[in-house]
């Protein structure tokens, strides 16, 4: 594939700077540089509400192998602020393709930049930990982009759930709808910043699904009667999300609880215990998660900076999951409450199906809860 020509330039908080070419579309953007180790999955995560406000690079050398299509998509648009890869593929070798990566990321105003050493990128944010970073196409000075860059705020404290969650009440539909009597579950989903494919897995579990705007209270939710709660993955610092926290306390108790990735935060600080921003974070399609309960080890999808600190879980909480690479908390579930939550991403999208089991899990509580 032809390399772009148009130079484009990656500078990091700390000073390293990569020179590069442009991919996707011109201009300037910035961001928390991250990076991802999944081998494929590329718009699934650039359509992930999760990664708000973030520059994901790909370790993978080659990006775009089998295009882009419409149906992998996690939400509307594309939410990654920028996106950083070794080499763009762009004759797109699949039979759903409908576009090239790069036409995709240019139609949607996405700049990225492509042709540097990603692996020495990589190694730098393991080694000082993610940071803020800005991609351009216009500005090689990299005193002036140090200006820009000193201008963007940190992750930590910062909500981000208001940029990526719906404004209204709406009934998922996806596809033709199920017969009715499959329908067996009402399902209030709290859109931290939800992916499509958790929405369609609750459906396929037969869950009929109203999704909430983060900011609806506790007696909105409660008001339509729902079997269970669903709390979604979504960006930022889960400390930040303090109107979450306090309604999944009043949630408590009243109806079953299951928490995703930023829900799984959320329902950790709303039983009393605490989170912290990881160094650099866990995102990609392999990472090994022990299920305490059955001594299994699942492979899972993961997409978190934040994480809760295992030796804050209070009295009456257990850790239901640990990551086998670092001992972090993977998971958690209340004694005494019909409640629990991961930190990984159950639905897989992209990623192994390891952990589909989680949904079964959940519709069994409510079921019980009857």
């Amino acid at each position: 594939t032809m390399l772009s020509d148009r130079p484009a330039i990656l500078l990091l908080e700390d000073g390293r700077f990569f020179n590069g070419f442009s991919f996707g579309a011109e201009g300037e953007t910035t961001g928390e540089v991250c990076f991802n180790t999944g081998m494929t999955g590329y718009q699934e995560i650039l359509t992930d509400p999760s990664y708000c406000r973030q520059i994901v690079t790909m370790t993978s050398p080659h990006i775009g192998n089998y295009g882009v299509n419409p149906q992998d998509i996690e939400s509307s648009r594309i939410q990654v602020a920028g996106f950083v890869i070794r080499r763009e593929t762009g004759i797109a070798s699949n039979w759903r393709a409908e576009q090239n990566i790069g036409e995709y990321l240019r139609q949607q105003g996405v700049v990225g930049i492509q042709g540097i050493d990603t692996r020495a990128l990589t190694r730098h944010i393991r080694d000082r930990g993610a940071m803020n970073g800005i991609i351009s196409t216009s500005d090689t000075s990299t005193e002036s982009l140090n200006n820009k860059l000193a201008r963007v705020p940190s992750m930590i404290g910062l909500d981000l759930v208001q940029e990526v969650s719906c404004q209204q009440p709406y009934q998922w539909e996806d596809g033709p709808a199920p017969p009715k009597a499959s329908h067996r579950f009402k399902v209030a989903a709290i859109d931290f910043g939800i992916k499509h494919s958790i929405l369609r897995l609750l459906a396929k579990d037969g869950c009929t699904v109203m999704v909430y705007p983060a900011t609806a209270t506790a007696d909105e939710i409660l008001a339509e009667g729902p079997d269970g709660v669903v709390l979604s993955n979504g960006p930022g610092d889960p400390q930040a999300v303090t109107y979450g926290v306090q309604t999944v306390q009043e949630l408590l108790g009243k109806v079953p609880i299951f928490g995703i990735c930023l829900g799984h935060q959320i329902l950790a600080l709303a039983v009393g215990a605490s989170t912290f921003k990881l160094k650099f974070g866990h995102r990609g399609l392999n990472h090994p998660v022990k299920n305490l309960t059955t001594g299994r080890i699942e492979i899972t999808s993961q997409n978190h900076g934040f994480a809760v600190e295992l030796d804050s879980l209070p009295a009456g909480v257990e850790a239901s999951h640990i990551n086998l690479s670092d001992g972090t908390l993977e998971g958690l579930r209340l004694r005494d409450e019909p409640a629990f939550s991961v930190q990984y991403h159950p639905e897989a999208s992209p990623g192994p199906h390891d952990s589909r089991y989680l949904f079964a899990e959940f519709t069994q509580m409510m079921k019980d809860q009857r």
